[in-house]
């Protein structure tokens, strides 16, 4: 239950942070796509761990095998099956921890839930399994190329350290030109500094990652229950460390009155478009064809490398303390994460709008 995404571009990804593998099964894609394998791997690189001096040190390759679905170098239409294999476990550094319950990690309810849990690593609840989810959605950003739709997500914050210009005042080609991915060079400096204090610290931070699609069909979207914006929010929630997402002119809306707030419409040839885009490019649940952007926050990184008062499993009070390889900050490698989960929803959706009408 709950390891599987999408209705018709449909992904479902198993493995645990310890096991031998993590993959993804990628179902629904349409036959003859071309398949870039380069592309898919550097998806994957842009997201591995050990990147950088504010990154996780655990150093795993990432390299993907693709299994099935494929037949010179295009989609069959039968599912796609991708490997990823696990080779830098240390599972000895989650030994101490093997009965009690780590603050803000999902120990005790795994355990509540299922009456057992894998402590290595958080077994299937660590972000290890993002990987699976990246490799997915870069089959779907493949498909969405195809229709010439693009996803730039970007590092917009973290702590109190935040990008004050828009995303049209930002070169979003240069995100990936710094180890923190924030096209905002000043603020990427200072936010790099930042995290390595937060690291010599022994402490984690929080941030935003912010998220723009640019030339996205008009009518993708279902009413009611599976709006676009409903599912883009499912996607981000169910991201490791999530505790946010909000699109358009989100919480600031509020602030604003309707005469303000409300996106006018006007004609450029025989297109229609709005005057400002208050609506993030979403208006009842269905895009239309303005840019789609929105935010996702995510929770400083719940490992910290300092004592913390806990139980373990029989109720006795003990004292916790991280160790192993962590991300004292898990937003610049979230920033592919969040084009992944963002891609498999507008492909699902894509192919959706396509059986709406003859």
């Amino acid at each position: 239950m709950g390891n599987s995404f999408g209705r018709v571009f449909r992904i479902s990804t198993f493995g645990e942070s310890h096991g031998k593998a993590i993959g993804v099964i990628v179902d629904g894609c349409p036959a003859g796509l071309e398949i870039d394998e380069a592309f898919i791997q550097l998806e994957l690189e842009r997201r591995k761990p050990g990147q950088s001096k504010i990154t996780t040190q655990r150093k795993e390759g990432d390299q993907v095998e693709i299994l099935s679905g494929t037949f010179e170098g295009k989609s069959t239409g039968t599912p796609i099956a991708m490997l990823i294999r696990n080779q830098d476990q240390k599972s000895k550094d989650y030994s101490h921890i093997a009965e009690s319950y780590r603050p803000s990690h999902a120990d005790f309810t795994y355990q509540a839930k299922y009456g057992l849990r894998d402590y290595r690593g958080g077994g299937r609840s660590s972000a290890r399994e993002t990987a699976a989810r990246v490799a997915g959605g870069a089959i779907a950003k493949l498909l969405l190329k195809h229709y010439g739709v693009k996803i730039s997500a970007f590092v917009s914050q973290v702590g109190e350290i935040k990008v004050e210009k828009s995303y049209q005042e930002l070169d979003l080609s240069k995100t990936d030109s710094n180890i923190v991915r924030c096209p905002d060079s000043s603020m990427a400096d200072q936010m790099i500094d930042y995290i390595d204090q937060v690291r010599k610290a022994r402490d984690t931070v929080g941030g935003i990652v912010s998220c723009v699609v640019q030339n996205t069909p008009v009518g993708l979207g279902e009413p009611v229950f599976d709006r676009l914006h409903a599912d883009l929010a499912k996607a981000m929630l169910s991201i490791n460390a999530v505790k946010g997402f909000e699109y358009g002119s989100g919480f600031t809306g509020v602030t604003m009155r309707g005469s303000q707030h409300n996106d006018e419409f006007f004609t450029e040839g025989e297109k229609v478009k709005t005057k400002t885009n208050h609506s993030g490019g979403i208006q009842g649940g269905i895009s239309n064809g303005e840019d789609i952007y929105f935010r996702v926050a995510f929770k400083p990184v719940a490992t910290i490398m300092q004592d913390q008062s806990s139980i373990n499993e029989a109720g006795d009070a003990v004292t916790v303390s991280g160790k192993g390889r962590h991300d004292p900050c898990v937003v610049p490698r979230a920033v592919p994460i969040v084009e992944a989960m963002c891609a498999l929803v507008l492909a699902d959706h894509l192919l959706l709008n396509k059986l709406s009408k003859l």
